[in-house]
């Protein structure tokens, strides 16, 4: 029996609330597609994730993006390869005055790619960018994550 795809998707999210450092960083997975092609994040401006000065903190934004890109390509490219977080940056453009939200996206062009570099080399990194946002659309804090790639 299948489940409703609704079910099944709030399933794969609150999956990653049995890991405690991630249920710590007050980040919310509201969405994660089927084939883990996309996924939505929310951020709250909450007592869990405010800083000294009554903003998102810096450290509870990183650690709500942190896992999604490695994770996301992991489940994507199969037990073929081999995926690890190599770094990260993080620029605040904005203080975090309210809700956050990012939106993380994998296509299938990117991993035709992948696969066609690892083809003529051992290894690749790929850095990947996401933008956190305001209601407004106004980036509050930009991470850029570099993930390291290769086959078994």
């Amino acid at each position: 029996m299948r489940l409703p795809s609704a079910i099944s998707n709030k399933l794969r999210c609150w999956s990653f609330y049995v890991f405690a450092c991630y249920r710590g960083s007050g980040g919310r997975l509201t969405y994660i597609s089927e084939d883990w092609s996309e996924v939505h994040l929310t951020l709250p401006l909450s007592w869990r994730t405010r800083n000294y000065v009554g903003t998102i903190f810096g450290g509870s934004i990183y650690s709500a993006v942190d896992p999604i890109y490695m994770l996301m390509l992991i489940h994507r490219l199969g037990q073929d390869y081999i995926v690890w977080d190599k770094s990260a940056s993080i620029q605040f453009k904005r203080p975090g005055r309210e809700t956050l939200y990012a939106r993380f996206a994998v296509t299938e062009e990117e991993l035709v790619s992948i696969r066609g570099a690892l083809e003529m080399q051992h290894s690749i990194d790929r850095t990947y960018s996401i933008e956190l946002k305001d209601s407004a659309g106004n980036v509050c804090a930009t991470v850029e994550k570099l993930i390291y790639i290769r086959r078994r």
